[in-house]
Order: structure tokens, then C-alpha cells, then sequence
């Protein structure tokens, strides 16, 4: 659809959030879980609106708009140099219950997001097993990222949320700073993409956490599986798709420590999945030989699966520090394993003390099954640099570089680098 869509969508917003606010009355709850986080003023680049957005979220109503532009040239690696440029527009608000309607603890988001643009990693022929415009992808369309409710009980004990979601936006959830994916949101869905869908997709889901005070939580969560999520018709509305595959169950425990009186916070995530639906084997077929030299139909397996772990640790006031990993199951994956580390450093200048830089290495590792000896498949490498520069509140450009070693897992193909720069707004 066109972006003139998107426009509609957040001016029917701006419409339900007027009709909404007589009922305003309490102090907002921020939007702790959702990647279309709450804002503060002071990160608004158009500013308070002469104070009228403060009011409005005062009164229950928060809004959020941005805008992310990913720029890519490759000097080195495809067929040719080519330059690329994907970007997406975000628009959502997030409706306080308690404030607007006197249901307690509880509150309702709305997102709408579309993507535009080209992907460098396939115009210029990279060879890549991750893209290196992360924004680029699922289709260039306005989608419905969220449409949920979500409530604590016990004092905060148990926490619930049902709706349409994305899976990274509660488990294994990373921030994308980095532009290439390697190092971007849910690792799981960029590993196993087919089924696992990350921001901007969403499916009907439901997820039940328990915060365990003075260590962290415990969560689950059941989440609908259909490709046709993945489609870029009828994404608008909050249909319910026909003919699923079956249900996934995630499960994650999180341990929240910190350390050095509480200066340095830690996020130390465990987790796996469960996928019930039936798969195609990646290289065996019915009688359990090469599908490649038979042409019979691959072999069937019912239940996908996996796990992962996400840290972060602030180890200093200026440096923080990351480690990722997952893996999942060789008979229905094609790539079985990713790990990511890396680094951020703030106030590296004296005269930018907000300003940052992160550096990043990871590498993603194609099933040792889908290789042989005609065509051997190992793991890629990526290494991203980026220094992040903020000209003011609510504006960030960061450019980076970005060099891919083995890209695809084979040394078939060129070594890529990749001139890059990421611009983010919010509005």
C-alpha cells in the first residue's frame, strides 16, 4: 500500500485518541515491552506539541512516530556495486486503561509500520545469510505490528498479554542498533526467519510472565503459526488467518541483577521454543536418502525447535557489553546456529557525551547437513562498526562499516564490505 495509507492509519489515531481523553484522569503507564517504546519529551524531535502531548499522555494517550532510513554501498563483494536504500515509518499509540476506562494496570497498543526500498544483499548479488539493511524485509507494505492488551496482577506479580505481536518484541528481545541483521532484534527469528517472524510481522498470540522480585521473571507464551502472516494482503486489520500450522510455545527465565549498587543493570535471557507443526526435512526424502539425487519428496517431521541466550551487561558507566546465542534443530533448518558479541561505549568525546560507538562480531553456521563435498557450506562472519552521532533530541545518524567474511558460508563467494548509514527519528 502506499505511505499515504500510513498517514490514514495514524490520523484515525489522533481521531480515537481526541474522541478518548475526556475519560483521562491518572499517570500514564510507559510501554515497557513493545519495540514502539514510550517516549519522554525530551526525545521528541518536532517537540511537546505546545504542550499538548505531555497533556495527552498525562491524561492515558501516547503516542509514538518514527522513522528509520538504512543507506548501503558495497565497494567490495556481489556482482557489482551497487548502492541501496530501505527505510520504515512507525506510527502507534498506547492506550492507559487504568486512566481512560478505570480497568486497573492494564493497557492497549496499537502499531502500524511500512517498509520501503531495495535490499543491497540482493540487488548487488552478496551472497549473504544475513542482510546488511536490517529494516529491509517482510514484504514493503503498511502491516499491523501490534494490537494488544496487556495487565498485572498481584501487585505486578504476574503479568498478561494477548493480541497480534511480534514474537522478538517479548522473547529474546534485542535492540537493533547495529544495521547489519546479524546483530539486529530476536536472534531465533533471524536464524529460523521461516516460521520465527520478527518486527514488523505479528501474529495472534498470548504470553503469561511471572516477576520473581529481586532476580528477574519467568515467562511463557503461545504464538499461532501461519505463513500467511507473512503475506502482503489483508495486513491491515486484525483478521484471523485460515489454515495454521500449529502452535509454537516459547519459554524464557530472565535474571535482572545490579551489580555495584545498582549503577551497572544486567539482562541475562534463557530460553527455547517449541514449534508443534510438521516440516520438511532440509535434505533427506521419504525413505530417508538424499532428496537431491532421488527428486522424491523430503521426508516429514513434526515439531520444530530451539534455544537461545541473550546478555547484556553495563560494566562501567560508559561501556556495555553483549553476548547472543541460538541454535536449533538440523533436521527442518537450514542455518543451525548464530552467536553475536559486541560492545557499545558512550562519551567516547569529551564534546559528544551522548554520542556512542558500537562494534559488533558474529557469525551465522549453515546446517553441516545441507553441505557436501561439491559444494561445501560452512559459517559467515560479519564485523559491524558504527559511531552514532546526535545532532539533537529525537535524531540519530550512525554511519558504519560493515565487513562479511565467507558470505553464505562459502569461500566461493567474494568478502563483502559495506559502506552503511543508519538515520533514526522520532517524531
Amino acid at each position: 500500500m502506499p505511505r499515504a495509507d500510513l498517514v490514514g492509519a495514524a490520523a484515525m489515531l489522533i481521531a480515537l485518541a481526541g474522541a478518548g481523553s475526556v475519560h483521562a484522569d491518572d499517570a500514564t503507564v510507559p510501554l515497557e515491552d513493545s519495540t514502539a517504546a514510550a517516549t519522554k519529551p525530551a526525545e521528541w524531535l518536532f517537540g511537546d506539541w505546545g504542550g499538548a502531548r505531555t497533556r495527552l499522555k498525562d491524561r492515558g494517550l501516547d503516542f509514538q512516530f518514527g522513522y528509520t532510513g538504512e543507506f548501503a554501498y558495497n565497494p567490495m563483494g556481489g556482482t557489482e556495486s551497487k548502492a541501496g536504500y530501505a527505510d520504515q515509518f512507525t506510527g502507534g499509540i498506547t492506550f492507559d486503561l487504568d486512566r481512560l476506562l478505570d480497568i486497573p494496570d492494564a493497557k492497549f497498543q496499537i502499531t502500524f509500520t511500512q517498509r520501503d526500498g531495495d535490499n543491497l544483499s540482493d540487488t548487488a548479488d552478496l551472497g549473504t545469510l544475513q542482510q546488511v539493511q536490517e529494516v529491509f524485509g517482510r514484504g514493503q507494505t503498511i502491516r499491523l505490528t501490534d494490537f494488544w492488551f496487556q495487565q498485572t496482577y498481584a501487585n505486578g506479580l504476574i503479568d498478561w498479554k494477548v493480541g497480534r505481536m511480534p514474537f522478538g518484541e517479548d522473547f529474546a528481545a534485542f535492540s537493533c542498533d547495529f544495521q547489519n541483521l546479524t546483530f539486529c532484534g530476536a536472534n531465533p527469528g533471524n536464524l529460523v526467519g521461516n516460521y520465527i517472524f520478527n518486527w514488523p510481522i505479528s501474529q495472534w498470540a498470548t504470553r503469561a510472565k511471572v516477576n520473581l522480585s529481586g532476580f528477574g521473571y519467568i515467562q511463557a507464551g503461545v504464538y499461532d503459526v501461519n505463513p500467511k502472516y507473512l503475506g502482503v494482503d489483508d495486513q491491515v486489520l486484525p483478521v484471523f488467518f485460515s489454515d495454521s500450522t500449529g502452535a509454537m510455545f516459547p519459554i524464557e527465565l530472565g535474571w535482572l541483577p545490579n551489580f555495584d549498587g545498582g549503577t551497572l543493570p544486567g539482562s541475562y535471557k534463557f530460553g527455547g521454543w517449541y514449534d508443534t507443526s510438521e516440516a520438511d526435512d532440509v535434505v533427506s526424502d521419504i525413505n530417508g536418502d538424499p532428496m537431491a539425487l532421488t527428486g522424491l519428496p523430503a521426508q516429514r517431521h513434526r515439531g520444530r525447535y530451539g534455544a537461545y541466550l541473550n546478555f547484556q551487561q553495563q560494566v562501567t558507566s560508559n561501556l556495555s557489553l553483549f553476548f547472543n546465542f541460538v541454535t536449533a534443530d538440523k533436521q527442518t533448518s537450514t542455518t543451525d546456529r548464530q552467536i553475536a558479541a559486541g560492545l557499545t561505549f558512550t562519551g567516547f568525546w569529551d564534546a559528544r557525551p551522548k554520542d556512542d560507538i558500537g562494534f559488533a562480531v558474529g557469525t551465522t553456521h549453515v546446517n553441516s547437513r545441507v553441505s557436501t563435498s561439491e559444494d561445501p557450506l560452512g559459517s559467515e562472519y560479519a564485523f559491524e562498526l558504527y559511531y552514532t552521532f546526535r545532532p539533537r533530541p529525537g535524531l540519530l545518524i550512525r554511519p558504519n562499516l560493515q565487513y562479511i567474511h565467507h558470505p553464505g558460508g562459502t569461500s566461493e563467494n567474494e568478502d563483502v564490505i559495506a559502506l552503511g548509514l543508519k538515520t533514526s527519528a522520532s517524531f
